[in-house]
């Protein structure tokens, strides 16, 4: 859900344009957008670190083209039309070592 506010702040994605529209994934917790930003959103799943504010792009047909997991697939299919910026609680540049063990645990897993 989108919200305008009386001050305005940098877009967390582009860190370019001034915004006084923002969204609030968790509470307390204000992501500021742009409207260049907004209709991006159209065309690619965007992810924001709830962590670190680094910023994830990907283009809708080619990040579906790579989930091999029929559940996630049939979830973000049914999003393909929606403007979302979701929020992730840690990405891959602020806890490496914990998503790289995670990830390592998962292939030995399906392996076995």
């Amino acid at each position: 859900m989108l919200s305008h506010e009386h001050r305005t702040d940098f877009c967390q994605i582009c860190k370019q344009e001034q915004t006084s529209i923002y969204a609030e994934p968790v509470r307390d917790f204000k992501v500021f957008v742009c409207e260049n930003c907004l209709e991006a959103a159209k065309y690619n799943f965007v992810f924001i670190c709830l962590s670190c504010g680094e910023v994830f792009i990907r283009e809708k047909n080619l990040f579906l083209e790579k989930i091999n997991i029929p559940q996630l697939f049939e979830a973000y299919l049914d999003c393909k039309d929606l403007q979302i910026i979701q929020g992730l609680d840690k990405c891959i540049k602020c806890d490496t070592e914990r998503i790289s063990k995670y990830m390592h645990n998962k292939k030995i897993a399906g392996n076995c």
